[in-house]
């Protein structure tokens, strides 16, 4: 197995739950693998601004209905690309738990959207803020849809039983946010998970963002850190509530710690083919998710020559806001529109 399959196991690992591609019938699992992923998603392309089709009109190409215009150019879906929605759940339990409806599913602290395009065989990560501003369903406590209303993204995860259900809600919230972007399938991890996760592959280093002694003595601003166990933990999770902003450095972290860790799998997987399934096993216990083994059985060989780097990690800009003591983050719609062409949709050339 080549080094970039490895090291997209090991972060899957971080983001999906175990299963094995050692089974019967493999090529049959691959197969329905990837009609399933395809059925999973409730929308089948954004919903984008139509606008005036005339820039098209000098060639003799049909107008597709998926097709947008953006600065003057003609942009297509990529329906090949499979995206997954990751959540970091602010649950410290050791085994995730379903809840009795009402609020107690437990907010999605950390929200990434994971990205495999095989056109281009990349991988991108696009982060999200958690208080990003967007519309969020409320249920009561008998699990009855009572209205929408404007508020913090990883509320969303709350409403419902913690587990299938929040999971459902969340990614529809996403979904939405991203103009009814698809998307195939999620994992959401407790937080608990981190430091399991992070000492699976030796510890990363980071330099230290801001100061987090607080939490952790180790954790001075500008001091070079490995960190180990529940080191990791604070470093990834931990905010200082009162600061104002402080949810956006705590994504910065997120981020800077995610290159970190793709750089200590590399050295992991090295030396331990394994590692992608200690992985697994360890955290399958603390993570809900709807992927299963065909469709891991599909998604593995389509990988195999895919590229990841730091650039391909990417955040939505946007304005963060105090309103009394919670934070609200108002998305830059402009920029996060521009991702969206980015990142899901190619460029229609001309057609003589």
């Amino acid at each position: 197995m080549r080094g970039a399959v490895k090291v997209f196991l090991i972060i899957w690992a971080v983001l999906m739950t175990i299963t094995t591609l050692g089974l019967a019938g493999f090529e049959v699992m691959r197969i329905f693998g990837k009609t399933n992923l395809d059925s999973k998603s409730a929308t089948s392309t954004p919903m984008m601004a139509q606008t005036d089709t005339a820039v098209y009109e000098d060639t003799s190409a049909t107008w597709e209905d998926d097709w947008i215009t953006y600065d003057g150019n003609v942009y297509d879906y990529n329906d090949d690309i499979t995206t997954f929605l990751i959540m970091g759940i602010d649950k410290d339990d050791d085994t995730v738990v379903k809840v009795a409806e009402g609020t107690d599913g437990g907010q999605a602290d950390a929200l990434f959207l994971l990205v495999l395009d095989p056109h281009d065989q990349s991988i991108k990560i696009i982060g999200i803020n958690r208080n990003s501003m967007t519309n969020v369903d409320v249920y009561d406590e008998f699990g009855r849809y009572q209205t929408t209303v404007i508020a913090q993204l990883a509320t969303q995860h709350g409403f419902g039983d913690g587990m299938e259900e929040s999971c459902g809600y969340q990614v529809k919230a996403v979904s939405n946010m991203f103009y009814q972007l698809p998307i195939h399938g999620y994992a959401a991890i407790n937080m608990s998970a981190i430091p399991i996760i992070n000492d699976q592959v030796g510890g990363v280093d980071v330099t230290v963002l801001e100061d987090l002694t607080k939490w952790d003595k180790t954790l001075k601003k500008g001091a070079q850190v490995h960190l180990e166990g529940d080191s990791a933990f604070y470093y990834v999770k931990s905010r200082d509530v009162s600061v104002f902003g402080s949810n956006e450095n705590r994504l910065e972290r997120q981020r800077q710690y995610l290159e970190g860790f793709i750089e200590a799998a590399k050295e992991t997987t090295k030396e331990n083919n394994n590692a992608a399934v200690e992985l697994f096993s360890a955290i399958s216990s603390k993570m809900v998710t709807n992927i299963t083994a065909d469709e891991i059985s599909y998604l593995a060989p389509l990988i195999s020559n895919f590229e990841f780097d730091s650039e391909d990690i990417i955040t939505i800009k946007g304005e963060n806001v105090k309103n009394g003591k919670f934070e609200e983050f108002y998305v830059d719609d402009d920029d996060l529109y521009k991702t969206i062409i980015d990142v899901f949709y190619e460029k229609v050339d001309a057609v003589d």
